[in-house]
């Protein structure tokens, strides 16, 4: 019973954990919330993140992405978001994002829950 509770709890086919959006939302707030915003057309330095899983790269209206991300032809799902949450520049050689990498990998997932949310 027990290893079959725990089989759950493991990634399907390349698929990712579920993170917690609660956790994520605090998460975001400290890591992302200076640069981006979750509201809708609400752009900051970076681009709004509502919306964003399932979302194509530089895909947001009226948004100035760097040329590396308008030519990335990445659709952000939560596998592509954790990638590129590890190392945005190994990941999009050439785009402006500051941020060095979220190495914590349940700070992540964190992360990617709450961005599920923001649709």
């Amino acid at each position: 019973m027990l290893a079959a509770s725990m089989a759950l709890l493991l990634p399907v086919g390349g698929a990712l954990a579920a993170g917690d959006a609660e956790a994520g939302k605090a998460a975001f707030s400290r890591r992302c919330a200076v640069c981006h915003a979750v509201a809708e057309g609400q752009n900051k330095v970076g681009p709004s993140l509502h919306g964003v899983v399932g979302r194509a790269s530089g895909a947001v209206p009226n948004f100035n992405y760097s040329q590396a991300m308008k030519n990335a032809g990445k659709t952000w799902d939560e596998a592509s978001i954790d990638t590129y949450l590890q190392d945005p520049k190994a990941y999009v050689p050439g785009n402006r994002m500051i941020l060095a990498g979220i190495k914590d990998e349940a700070e992540r997932q964190n992360i990617i829950a709450y961005l599920a949310t923001q649709k």
